[in-house]
């Protein structure tokens, strides 16, 4: 049976035999069951590579973090994830780059501290509530013909990809067929607004391979 450890990018951890193209990390989600209790432990959620120096895990082990899994890394920037500094340094960087160049409301400078930018992507992953268990993904609204590539929102109840001209239909296996990008109206928007203006301002995330039709 599949472990509940895939994340989608309304931010839910869901039990699927897909396999990802990135690992993340939240800390330590799971009971002695292997089952999810919290959606988090910690504010640097992470991306990172599914092989990295040798390195092996067992999953879902007790006291250990829980590995979590991605279809790719546009779906892991819409869950509210990052790329990891150790393992995927090269896109870090880029992305600390674009992520400052797309946001100088919050005065942080080039000397950003890796720990300042989850403190603003952890605000605004979820809604609060009195147990972490309750708190949801937050949403904003956009027009969808404004939105940079690499961006994720909720269209006709679905989740969607934006890329060039299209809409791409996410699911656990892959993209579906694309449809054309609305030239008018608004959208929900899954992807956290300061990581959609890195995405405004350079970053290209990894995509899985079905998004190249």
């Amino acid at each position: 049976m599949p472990k509940q450890n895939r994340v989608t990018p309304e931010g839910q951890i869901i039990a699927t035999a897909a396999r990802g193209t990135f690992m993340g990390n939240r800390g330590i989600l799971h009971n002695a069951q292997q089952e999810i209790v919290k959606p988090f432990a910690h504010k640097a959620w992470i991306i990172c590579l599914l092989s990295f120096k040798g390195r092996r895990r067992a999953l879902m082990q007790p006291r250990n973090y829980t590995e979590l899994f991605f279809l790719d890394e546009a779906t892991a920037l819409a869950a509210g994830h990052r790329p990891c500094f150790e393992c995927r340094r090269a896109a870090a960087e880029a992305f600390r780059e674009a992520w400052l160049a797309g946001n100088p409301q919050f005065n942080l400078g080039e000397s950003v501290k890796v720990k300042q930018m989850d403190e603003v992507l952890h605000a605004e992953r979820l809604t609060k509530a009195r147990y972490i268990k309750d708190r949801k993904k937050r949403t904003f609204t956009a027009v969808l013909n404004r939105l940079p590539d690499g961006t994720f929102v909720l269209w006709q109840e679905r989740p969607y990809l934006v890329w060039e001209d299209v809409l791409l239909p996410w699911t656990p296996t892959g993209y579906e067929a694309p449809i054309g990008r609305p030239k008018s109206g608004e959208g929900v928007v899954l992807t956290p607004p300061s990581t959609v203006a890195a995405l405004a301002h350079g970053y290209r995330p990894v995509l899985h391979a079905s998004a190249f039709f």
